[in-house]
């Protein structure tokens, strides 16, 4: 059953979605979202289980995908271009697969149709065991992470969903954070985001790979199972950037998304 997702728009011209990765939420790719909504209008949602979106109990990419094209239908979007990063790129390529008549051109940013080994066991646990009930600041929560998450970037991406308890909606057991990802599912779901997109395929529609030069979530490997499914695949690398290859090199992104754009949609 879909989910009525939260959302951003901005911009004008045609619709073109915008979908961010695990753990993340809809401001993630902002700064790609400005650069494009000259000549798009943007659609930035928080999928589900993320950011202000419903928390449910499911979480796979055929109900993911369900939620972008219920979400179309309440803006009265008929076809869209869509964009995502990591798990919001296999977001994108289900709506593909399983409503390809719904689908202008897809831009997916480091991620390939394939299921990858476990890769946030780390991630998941650290935030799993913070003592929310004994954290009295952002400081304190970073430090208790840190025994999880060495990396500082990654430490504030994912603080960046521990949100301070209004007042007026506090209980008196002493917790003054809470986690908006919805934790329970993420973790117990795991195995569905880390899986294939599902359907046959093919998608014959403009599709645009974009890898992060040093980043291994797009392998030659994956290159039978990305022709099998979209036929009309480009690739492009995006030289020193890793996996959050949109945050380090926006203009760049944001010039190879606009070429794709416009020579696929004109």
């Amino acid at each position: 059953m879909s989910v009525e997702l939260n959302h951003r728009v901005s911009g004008h011209g045609e619709p073109l979605i915008v979908l961010h990765g695990l753990f993340g939420s809809l401001d993630n790719l902002g700064i790609i979202a400005r650069q494009l909504e000259d000549s798009w209008q943007i659609h930035a949602l928080d999928l589900r289980n993320h950011g202000s979106s419903p928390h449910t109990d499911d979480m796979d990419y055929p109900s993911m995908a369900s939620d972008v094209v219920a979400y179309m239908d309440s803006q009265g979007i008929d076809r869209a271009s869509i964009l995502g990063h990591s798990m919001g790129g296999k977001v994108a390529l289900q709506v593909a697969l399983s409503f390809p008549e719904r689908v202008s051109a897809i831009i997916a940013a480091d991620i390939a149709p394939v299921t990858y080994h476990p890769r946030h066991d780390n991630e998941l646990e650290g935030m799993k065991t913070l003592d929310l009930a004994g954290v009295k600041s952002r400081r304190e929560a970073e430090q208790q992470l840190s025994e999880y998450v060495p990396e500082p970037g990654v430490r504030q991406f994912l603080l960046k969903n521990l949100e301070r308890i209004p007042k007026d909606q506090q209980t008196g057991d002493g917790h003054l954070f809470r986690w908006r990802l919805n934790l329970p599912v993420l973790g117990g779901c795991y195995n569905n985001l880390a899986a294939a997109p599902e359907g046959d395929g093919p998608f014959e529609g403009p599709v645009l790979f974009i890898k992060g030069a040093d980043s291994a979530y797009i392998q030659d490997k994956h290159r039978d199972a990305i022709k099998r499914l979209f036929p009309a695949a480009e690739l492009e690398v995006l030289e020193d950037t890793s996996h959050w290859l949109h945050a380090q090199k926006p203009e760049a992104f944001a010039a190879l998304c606009r070429q794709f754009l416009e020579a696929s949609c004109p």
